[in-house]
């Protein structure tokens, strides 16, 4: 049953910005208060969580949670937006990586560290979103932030293409994640696929998609 007062776990379709669901969750149940916890960028996919009613002054809590990502890490390209869907803006040649090599970079990542976060992002600077800047042209200095990585597993690696799984804190951004890799493996790189598979103990295997979500909330509204 889903009622007004209602934690949703939402798989994000690609292409949807998180507004985007919350806007479709909002029109389908009219329900005037929905909000979600940690947004993701419209080339992600996975957990997003949407809460209605009352729940949505939970949105803190839910955005302290630990994520977990799975990402794929193009090498040898560096991209302005740090995702699949910018320009490329400098190129290196990816040099011969042996898993222990990556394995090594990747270990030297964990625990507590610095991130810049990328002009592409919804942070605001001095009252001033960042990446509305950026589509202008613009850049700013931005201070760097402590971040948590709790693991970084290694899942593959074939063509220049790097899979990993993150377990993260708060902040975290993945594509800045992606890029301080690549220079640890003497080269550049971009985020060409992310799905976030987790948000606390919200998993992606109980995930809904949109289409699923309107099913049940027209049974349960019938």
């Amino acid at each position: 049953m889903i009622g007004t007062e209602h934690i949703i776990n939402i798989d994000k379709p690609m292409d949807w910005t998180s507004f985007d669901v919350v806007n479709k969750i909002r029109y389908t149940t009219r329900i005037k208060k929905v909000g979600h916890a940690g947004t993701l960028d419209p080339f992600a996919t996975g957990v997003l969580i949407v809460l209605t009613g009352k729940n949505t002054k939970r949105q803190n809590e839910f955005m302290d949670m630990p994520k977990t990502y799975e990402a794929k890490i193009r090498l040898g390209d560096l991209k302005d937006t740090g995702d699949r869907t910018g320009k490329v803006v400098e190129s290196l040649p990816v040099p011969e990586l042996s898993e222990a090599k990556i394995l090594s970079a990747l270990e030297s990542f964990k625990g507590e560290i610095q991130q810049v976060p990328p002009m592409y992002s919804a942070k605001k600077v001095d009252g001033k979103t960042l990446y509305k800047m950026a589509r202008k042209g613009q850049t700013v200095e931005r201070q760097p932030a402590t971040v948590t990585i709790y693991s970084i597993e290694y899942l593959s690696y074939s063509d220049a293409l790097l899979r990993i799984r993150v377990d993260c804190g708060k902040g975290t951004y993945i594509r800045v994640l992606a890029e301080d890799i690549g220079r640890k493996l003497g080269t550049l790189a971009y985020v060409e696929e992310l799905k976030r598979t987790a948000v606390g103990d919200y998993r992606i295997e109980d995930a809904l998609s949109i289409p699923e979500f309107i099913e049940k909330w027209k049974l349960s509204a019938a």
